[in-house]
């Protein structure tokens, strides 16, 4: 699928497929198109040419899709004076849901003890774990995670890696869009390196074997190459 603002092809060509139970991430510098990419998946933004498939149809188009897909934004917004609770029932609202999985949630999340505080009295931390027992709430499918570690602190990091890997172990499809590749490294099972094209998709084993050991010398051999080059040939492995 291809998109373009004006004068500016944000994604060109761009096709990849994600792997049931496996951890995929979406790598790319700023600019890439990995914001666009992820709204296209969401059913917020249109391509201009091509298509996305999510769970066997078109991006969050009827109701019962979006309820099998949970999604952690970078941006996502919370109401500042209601509490963590509060938050958790308005969402399971939203989704048709028992408030028998709030409960849950905060468990699997970490949140025990905070229901009561207000969403503005939470820490940037907190705020990201609420924001994924919102994506869990559902007990999703699929797992979109753009930028999940910003504003955790070392113990909320290895705390997110084993959720995600325990994600994958129950059977979800996991997308996770970062920039910190020391994680991405321990947490994936494949990449998709993204500069406007597709520059690489596959498994990270193989990614990393053509860099000799290291994910990030194959990543920046990659991006820099890419940044050379008009139109740069994908790899898939």
């Amino acid at each position: 699928m291809s998109k373009r603002f004006g004068d500016h092809q944000a994604l060109d060509d761009v096709s990849f497929a994600l792997r049931p139970g496996k951890v995929t991430g979406l790598l790319g510098p700023n600019g890439a198109g990995k914001s666009t990419l992820l709204r296209i998946l969401l059913g917020l933004a249109r391509p201009d040419a091509g298509s996305a498939e999510v769970l066997g149809g078109e991006p969050l188009s009827a109701p019962e899709r979006a309820q099998r897909v949970g999604v952690v934004m970078d941006a996502i917004g919370f109401h500042p004076r209601v509490t963590v609770r509060r938050q958790l029932e308005i969402s399971a609202r939203s989704l048709g849901l028992p408030s028998s999985r709030i409960a849950e949630v905060i468990g699997q999340v970490g949140l025990d003890g905070a229901e009561r505080k207000r969403v503005k009295a939470c820490s940037t931390g907190m705020r990201q774990r609420l924001a994924l027992a919102v994506a869990l709430l559902p007990d999703p499918e699929l797992l979109i995670l753009d930028e999940p570690l910003n504003g955790l602190d070392p113990d909320g990091i290895r705390w997110m890696r084993r959720l995600v890997e325990r994600s994958a172990d129950e059977g979800r499809t996991v997308l996770i869009a970062s920039h910190m590749l020391s994680e991405v490294e321990q947490s994936v099972d494949d990449v998709v390196v993204l500069r406007r094209s597709v520059l690489f998709t596959g498994s990270l084993q193989e990614l990393v074997r053509r860099g000799g050991g290291r994910l990030e010398d194959a990543y920046f051999a990659l991006v820099e190459g890419a940044a050379a080059a008009p139109r740069p040939e994908v790899t898939r492995a």
